[in-house]
């Protein structure tokens, strides 16, 4: 047993369970609360439908469609759903007698809501109608009133000598002493109804072209909101009424009106009749309306009821499905009348387990203990990395690009401080920093009540709150070292530059500043800010530092090389991998990097006594690293460093050159070699001879004991021309990615240089514009500059270029440090676990 580290993930171990049958449903349920087991599935061959615990999943569906529903018609009624209490809800597993009762309460409630919602829909649905209808007898009112004050303005011999056929011919004549007929017989009735407002437009067009025009009509709109009780939506209604004349045509206009989706409403054709049917409808809907309160508020209260133990009954639900669907998983020895179980959990925690199945027997009062076997075997075991609030950000970025293959060295425990300080160095500004540094300060300082708000980026960011910590944290100590908060320059310390203005000095001359003998302490002086080349010096500075960094990230990949060899005692990786690995790395870049400290470290304009320079001017190490490999051996006396220079570049690349065949042969060759010795010896493989206790054995000699767990799968065939195919792709990857993956690191300087130029330009064009006015118009252009200035940096310097930055950094780790040495083929150990089962939404 080991000691926990996140340099490696978990050691793990395969156990095998027996678990008697009376006490199975328990037992698996405390080892969900624990969350430490990832159960394998013993019946892979078996339909999900035949399964021995199908029936009680479906029984738990019905059940969650059940709780669904209740939480459906909650929220609908804008009711709390109160969360779990030690009162509500006591984490144990439930007894079937329990399981029988919460399935019956919840049918039962379920039925009363069933019938209650019916009945209230019924009765909306005759509110509707009787509401409909009061307008259509208001608004049909209204309309035979003003009728008939026109026909009693008409003579009545004028109207018998106009012609129905006329257009002008009144329609309404004889309309209270209800339908008539004309001198040729035609009879003229009404269709009284209401229609939605947004098909009105449609119907009257419709109702026009069908019947050539041979219609009167007449509209008015619902003022007041009609609600439709099937999708309780707000709909906006017109009350129409339509004269015409025919049966036919009358029946027509009813079919087109009902296809249009309106409601007829006949009305009396009397005017005392129309008076006393609204009356009464009046009377109805007032009795309606008081049985609609009473309805919804024994509706409210049932949901009230149910909202108060909704939660735990879900929690329930939940859990013990999960407890079945990972009871489908073992198997069932029917001479021993346990079930069999096998999965993986922490070594470490294996005493944990053993307590917990001790634990469950004894409140069981079982006769017969659950044995917990440890099994030997050779299947790869799942990865674990026992992280917390504050590593499991930094871990989630590496399984991003590929999960560990189990006990390899963790990149997670390095990206801690890399990532934030490479994301750093791209976005170096202390003012930057400092926002950046608020904003997760914030999120950290309340974490407990941040950590209940829902929505998919929130979650993003609100998981990473440590990393932008670390990352803001990180930025004002490289926008220190840059001397840079918002572009520009603060003295922290007494500058070791001096600029003395020459008699006759005019704006625009060039003065050079002179050293004072005084060395500033910590970053770049300040005395370069403004200075003509001020972006020559930084650009150079900051590209040799990008290659520095990242010849030292990729270094210390390759030094993992060692560490896993090492701990998988592979010492051929060791001998074919890293030495020929570091040794070409170190001929060739470890070399750039002693060549630019040594070229820092030198006086290049340092003169003798007589005035004349010591040395020659520095030469380019651009032109020593190329002149390196095409005249191998020789240096231009221009381009020297040092005395012996040309020895020492040739003897390195000479070792470079060796490491190519080194990598490429030795591993190939030893592999082969031992496996031929292996044949020779007539050994096979150890996969060959893997095998498992029988399941449905009776003898009982083994329990308790390791035993050995067989495996399905066999080892591949060793082939040489695979092999060294394999190391091929993978010397000449690591080749050429040395060179490729040094010159990507200059993005480091290529962002930090296009942060600080942006930076730069937004403060001149904003506040620095704005600073060049005085008086009144320098206060107003002022404000108005800052909050352009404040907006535009929170935006596109810290929202865009710090996204871009973190992109960068991510491509860093992933691709030119963890190609060194991480493998990322392993699978995440996924145990069987409440926490996550509740954690997960609804589909």
């Amino acid at each position: 047993m080991t000691e926990s580290t996140f340099f490696r993930s978990e050691e793990m171990s395969l156990i095998q369970l027996y678990i008697p049958a009376e006490v199975a449903q328990p037992t698996v349920s405390e080892l969900g609360e624990l969350g430490l087991v990832q159960f394998r599935d013993l019946n892979p061959e078996v339909n999900a439908f035949q399964r021995a615990f199908v029936g009680e999943i479906r029984r738990f569906d019905e059940m969650e469609r059940q709780l669904r529903f209740f939480t459906m018609q909650i929220e609908k009624a804008e009711i709390s759903i109160h969360s779990t209490t030690l009162t509500t809800y006591v984490p144990r597993a439930r007894t079937r007698q329990e399981l029988d009762n919460l399935e019956e309460r919840l049918s039962e409630h379920e039925n009363r809501l069933l019938q209650m919602n019916l009945s209230y829909e019924t009765m909306q649905r005759h509110y509707l109608e009787l509401t409909e209808l009061k307008h259509v007898l208001r608004e049909t009112a209204v309309f035979f009133e003003a009728s008939e004050q026109s026909n009693a303005a008409s003579h009545q011999d004028d109207r018998r000598r106009r012609s129905l056929d006329e257009p002008n011919a009144p329609l309404l004549g004889d309309l209270e002493t209800g339908p008539s007929q004309d001198a040729h017989g035609a009879h003229l009735g009404n269709v009284t109804g209401v229609i939605p407002r947004d098909r009105m437009q449609t119907f009257e067009r419709v109702l026009w072209r069908s019947l050539r025009g041979n219609l009167f009509m007449n509209t008015a709109e619902i003022e007041e909101p009609v609600i439709d009780p099937t999708t309780d939506a707000v709909v906006e209604k017109n009350v129409f009424i339509i004269f015409a004349h025919g049966r036919e045509i009358l029946a027509k206009i009813r079919k087109i009106a009902e296809s249009m989706g309106a409601t007829l409403h006949p009305i009396d054709p009397s005017q005392e009749g129309r008076r006393e049917a609204l009356l009464d409808v009046m009377h109805r809907i007032e009795e309606l309306n008081s049985v609609l309160i009473n309805t919804s508020q024994t509706r409210r209260q049932e949901l009230t009821r149910i909202a108060d133990n909704l939660t735990a009954w879900m929690t329930i639900v939940k859990k013990e499905k999960a407890t079945y669907h990972t009871m489908n998983h073992f198997n069932y020895d029917i001479n021993r009348k346990c079930l069999i179980a096998e999965g993986w959990c922490p070594t470490n925690e294996i005493n944990t387990i053993q307590a917990a199945l001790r634990g469950v027997t004894e409140r069981s009062g079982s006769m017969v203990p659950s044995i917990l076997n440890e099994l030997r075997t050779n299947r790869e075991p799942p990865t674990y990395h026992k992280t917390n609030k504050f590593t499991s950000g930094f871990q989630n970025i590496v399984d991003a690009y590929g999960m560990a293959r189990y006990r390899e060295v963790n990149p997670g425990l390095f990206t801690v401080i890399s990532f934030p300080f490479l994301f750093a160095v791209m976005f170096g500004d202390v003012g930057h920093g400092i926002l950046v540094l608020l904003a997760a300060l914030y999120l950290v300082f309340n974490e407990r009540t941040l950590a209940r708000v829902e929505g998919e980026m929130f979650e993003m960011v609100f998981g990473g709150r440590y990393i932008i910590l670390l990352m803001g944290a990180f930025s004002v100590f490289t926008g220190m070292m840059y001397n840079d908060i918002f572009s520009r320059a603060l003295p922290f310390f007494r500058s070791g530059w001096e600029f003395h203005l020459p008699d006759g000095y005019a704006v625009g001359d060039v003065v050079v500043a002179q050293p004072n003998g005084h060395t500033y302490p910590f970053g770049i002086d300040y005395s370069w800010h403004g200075t003509e080349n001020y972006l020559l010096f930084t650009n150079s500075y900051k590209m040799k530092m990008s290659v520095i960094l990242g010849v030292i990230h990729m270094s210390f990949g390759i030094c993992m090389v060692y560490y896993n060899a090492k701990f998988f005692r592979k010492p051929i990786d060791i001998i074919g991998g890293f030495i020929p690995q570091m040794l070409f790395m170190q001929s060739l870049f470890g070399y750039l990097i002693i060549t630019i400290l040594y070229k820092w470290t030198v006086d290049w304009f340092e003169t003798d006594d007589s005035g004349h320079p010591v040395r020659n001017t520095p030469p380019s190490l651009l032109n020593t690293m190329i002149y390196m490999f095409l005249t191998p051996g020789s240096v231009n006396e221009q381009d020297k460093l040092y005395p012996g220079q040309g020895f020492v570049q040739g003897l390195l690349v000479a070792v470079a050159v060796i490491c190519i065949p080194w990598m490429l042969f030795l591993k190939p060759y030893y592999l082969k070699f031992e496996h031929e010795k292996i044949r020779a010896l007539g050994y096979h493989q150890p996969s060959e001879h893997n095998v498992r206790i029988s399941t449905d054995s009776a003898g009982s000699d083994d329990i308790g004991g390791a035993v050995v767990a067989e495996d399905n799968h066999e080892e591949e065939e060793f082939e040489f021309s695979e092999e060294m195919i394999h190391q091929a792709i993978h010397t000449i990857d690591f080749c050429l990615g040395c060179i490729s993956n040094t010159a990507s690191y200059l993005r480091l300087w290529a962002l930090s240089l296009a942060h600080a130029q942006l930076s730069e330009v937004l403060w001149t064009m904003t506040l620095g514009a704005a600073w060049s006015f005085s008086g009144t118009i320098g206060v107003i252009l002022t404000i108005v500059m800052f909050s352009v200035w404040f907006s535009l940096t929170i935006f596109i310097l810290i929202g865009m270029e710090g996204l871009s930055a973190f992109l960068h950094a991510l491509r860093l780790h992933w691709v030119e440090f963890n190609t060194k040495f991480y493998a990322g083929t392993g699978y995440a150990f996924k145990p069987f676990s409440f926490a996550s089962v509740l954690s997960e939404k609804d589909s």
